[in-house]
């Protein structure tokens, strides 16, 4: 039976109905995120007391679009937005390469997950932060053309 690949993989990850524990049907779910952009800051290493320590650094990445009617390019018709993702890398062999490594300007690619997040800041205010917590980096590199 032929199967399309987007099909096969929703299979894969969303199932209606799986098994039953005590007459509760569990269903999968599926946090992921993939970002294509350039790091903002050189990483940075913390350690808090008594948890793993963390390399923390920014990814900006851009949105373009075209801006009006017009279907040919023109210089004031494309329009950009740059975004600023904080990326988190707990995996130790991944924090201490990404710490040493990556550098601000660098164009890296991050898979990972995100996590909202709570803290309170210096004045005891609550605040909330955003955060991709990354699984795999890779450095981005550009092919010589011949």
């Amino acid at each position: 039976m032929f199967r399309r690949p987007v099909l096969q993989v929703l299979h894969r990850f969303v199932r209606h109905a799986s098994e039953t524990a005590a007459g509760l049907v569990l269903q999968r779910s599926l946090n992921r995120v993939q970002l294509l952009g350039r790091v903002g800051q050189d990483p940075v290493l913390r350690q808090a007391e008594g948890k793993n320590s963390v390399t923390i650094f920014s990814l900006a990445t851009k949105e373009m679009w075209r801006s009006g009617e017009s279907e040919v390019y023109q210089m004031g018709d494309v329009s950009q937005k740059t975004m600023w993702h904080r990326v988190s890398v707990f995996r130790p062999g991944l924090r201490d390469v990404a710490y040493q490594y990556v550098r601000k300007g660098s164009r890296i690619y991050v898979e990972g997950k995100i996590d909202y997040g709570e803290y309170m800041d210096k004045n005891n205010v609550r605040r909330q932060a955003t955060t991709i917590v990354a699984d795999n980096i890779f450095r981005v590199t550009r092919q010589k053309r011949k």
